[in-house]
């Protein structure tokens, strides 16, 4: 049964236009247990299920927030979590008009006979249909699924097997959501490791989505009903030269607008490592270029980039939770208003 004829299409398509919805974004809080425990550590928390539990409580409690926020992804522990008053996260969320959504991937693994490049698939197929399903009963309405890719020592990208597997295991994941209700947020993530400059990364990310979206039409998604959560165009961590903000704006615009079908309603980024300002300076920029041709909404779905003042701001002390809930609405707001290219 072709997906535009589910039932579910009407409600993927309204779930993925409230999520592009211009002005807001996406709070990635789906950190694994490990790794929101080395984010806990670096401002001496312990990583303990009540500290996790008041983190997250305190992200999506913040006064505001939902001007500036249309959707969370979470963990699968956070999903079934609760407020200390006893309001679940899902109700609390869903209350404030902020869709909540969950991480269905269960991390990396390295592929045979690509150890030597360490190249990586992600796994959580098995299973997943009935997974799907079940989270949607438990009230979230979109998922995500990160596959993580590199530029490689040759420069020119993830091996053939690597980007096939990950884009293959994309567009899988992507169906799969869509027949059970959720929108899924497909996300092949190009490391920015290396030294590589902007013009290779532009030619790698042109190269990894073309074959991403093969598969995904090939698997028959429904563009209309799913969000792109991409890398953007930027010169490699250990480049001798970065590319200026507006390099990087113009290199990822052109980049999209040769290989993102316009069905897609919105392509919300990922953050990959940069500080919390040049993530929203590169999005201000790039929604500065000729916005009225972008098809799609261009704004963000950051974790880290969201969250490094936050945490800095909170340092697991209660009597902190009203500045740390300024830090985040302050970086929302500059992000929302980079969304729209008002900065």
């Amino acid at each position: 049964m072709s997906h535009f004829a589910s039932p579910h299409a009407a409600e993927l398509v309204a779930t993925a236009r409230a999520l592009a919805a211009p002005g807001k974004g996406i709070l990635a809080a789906d950190e694994s247990t490990g790794t929101i425990g080395k984010r806990l550590g670096s401002i001496g928390v312990e990583n303990t299920q009540a500290n996790r539990q008041a983190l997250r409580e305190l992200l999506f409690t913040a006064p505001g927030f939902e001007t500036r926020c249309s959707g969370v992804i979470m963990f699968e522990e956070t999903l079934g979590q609760s407020c200390a008053d006893g309001v679940s996260f899902v109700d609390l969320l869903t209350s404030r008009g902020i869709i909540p959504g969950i991480k269905v991937d269960k991390g990396v693994t390295v592929i045979p006979g690509l150890e030597a490049r360490g190249e990586t698939t992600t796994a959580g197929l098995d299973g997943l249909e009935m997974r799907c399903a079940d989270f949607y009963e438990k009230g979230a309405r979109f998922a995500k699924w990160r596959g993580v890719l590199t530029v490689g020592p040759e420069k020119d990208g993830p091996s053939r097997l690597c980007l096939s597997e990950n884009a293959s295991a994309l567009a899988r994941y992507a169906a799969v959501c869509q027949k059970t209700g959720l929108v899924p947020i497909v996300e092949p993530e190009i490391l920015t490791d290396g030294d590589h400059d902007v013009e290779v990364s532009q030619k790698v990310t042109e190269r990894v989505l073309q074959t991403v979206f093969a598969e995904l039409h090939a698997h028959g998604v429904m563009m209309e009903g799913m969000i792109l959560k991409p890398n953007m165009v930027t010169s490699g961590i250990g480049a001798k030269t970065k590319a200026s903000a507006d390099v990087v704006a113009a290199k990822t615009v052109e980049c999209l607008r040769r290989v993102v079908p316009p069905a897609v309603p919105g392509i919300l980024f990922l953050s990959g490592g940069q500080t919390e300002v040049e993530a929203t300076e590169h999005l201000n920029k790039m929604n500065l270029l000729s916005t009225a041709n972008n098809p799609w909404t261009l704004s963000f779905s950051y974790g880290r980039a969201l969250q490094a003042s936050v945490l800095t701001a909170w340092r697991g002390d209660p009597a902190n939770k009203a500045a740390a809930q300024k830090a985040l609405l302050e970086r929302a707001d500059a992000n929302g208003k980079a969304s729209l290219g008002e900065l």
